[in-house]
């Protein structure tokens, strides 16, 4: 784990009414700045308040933009085969351009199949969209005529096309992120069999993803996790304000009974909850953390409230960085900046 970069991942469900959780969700990616977290990633979620609060990635990233002054802002995810890809690259280029080159493009084929209906699209054609989008999106990246016309994109964002992050959960995804030398993205709500654990099935991921890796191109591997870093004296606070949202990830994606005791839920959900030293502890255990050259925090499905949240990012950076290694400051983030730079 050991020189991994510190991002920060915010899937936008703050209490509240929509302004209030867009508005405290900025605040929280200042902090993350200003703390010196080298990245910001943001989830897209269309229609199911309750999963994600966020369907347009990039006006939020525009307002972050003015907001920060060195957090690489990325997608996690952009949906590929429900957006149109010119827009996406019409999009990441003018965020890329007001933000001084921070975006980082993260895309993938979707998860909620009931999303697809109301674009016209066919969850079962995902991969298929996925494959002529990214196709498109290559194109106008590197200057080509977008479609089959003369037409060229604008502004020109020839470095956004080294800038791209595929989201997998197989190996076969991993591959093929590895073999275009794009980076590759983990989450934590990966599908695994009742007692395995989350690094058994995402190590296989991970090393079919640097096999493929043409010679001389630098891996890029992000895991997202949740973590929770709280004051001792609030411990058992937050642990109560966990459960609902605790029970409801095991329940939901991981299709877990979720009657059981909490704690023992919070380690099957990969839950990092608890004071500075205990998620490091916990944290320790997970071998894809020892692959990444990434790692984002979210504190989701725990129902954080936006003091907590700050707190957390405020630890994560001081305390439980320094103990694992993870790299925070101006040089981990400007790293993320080079990545397809143009000679």
């Amino acid at each position: 784990m050991s020189g991994a970069r510190l991002g920060f991942f915010t899937r936008v469900l703050d209490a509240g009414t929509d302004g209030d959780r867009y508005g405290k969700a900025l605040a929280q990616v200042r902090a993350a700045d200003e703390h010196g977290f080298a990245s910001l990633w943001v989830a897209q979620h269309h229609f199911d308040r309750d999963e994600g609060g966020l369907p347009s990635p990039f006006p939020f990233l525009a307002a972050a933009a003015v907001q920060t002054e060195r957090i690489a802002l990325g997608t996690g995810i952009v949906t590929l085969p429900i957006d149109d890809p010119v827009r996406v690259a019409e999009d990441a280029a003018f965020v890329d351009a007001l933000s001084g080159g921070r975006v980082q493009l993260g895309i993938g084929t979707g998860g909620t199949p009931s999303s697809f209906a109301a674009f016209e699209r066919s969850s079962d054609d995902r991969r298929a969209i996925h494959a002529a989008h990214l196709d498109v999106l290559r194109d106008a990246f590197a200057g080509r005529g977008i479609r089959n016309t003369d037409l060229r994109l604008n502004p020109a964002a020839p470095h956004l096309g080294g800038r791209l992050w595929q989201a997998t959960f197989s190996i076969d995804g991993g591959r093929r992120a590895g073999s275009a030398g794009d980076g590759l993205l983990l989450s934590r709500t990966q599908p695994r069999a009742e007692g395995q654990d989350l690094h058994e099935v995402q190590v296989p991921i991970v090393e079919a993803y640097l096999a493929a890796l043409p010679r001389g191109v630098a891996p890029r591997i992000l895991a997202s996790r949740t973590a929770v870093v709280v004051d001792a004296d609030r411990l058992d606070e937050v642990w109560a304000g966990a459960d609902a949202g605790i029970r409801r990830l095991a329940r939901t994606f991981l299709q877990r009974n979720a009657d059981g005791d909490l704690r023992e839920l919070a380690d099957v959900t990969n839950t990092h909850l608890g004071t500075a030293d205990d998620v490091v502890a916990s944290l320790r255990a997970d071998r894809t953390l020892e692959l990444a050259t990434d790692v984002a925090f979210q504190v989701h499905s725990v129902d954080s409230v936006h003091e907590v949240t700050l707190r957390s990012i405020e630890l994560l950076a001081t305390e439980v960085a320094p103990q694992l290694g993870l790299r925070t400051g101006a040089e981990a983030a400007d790293e993320l900046r080079a990545i397809g730079a143009v000679a």
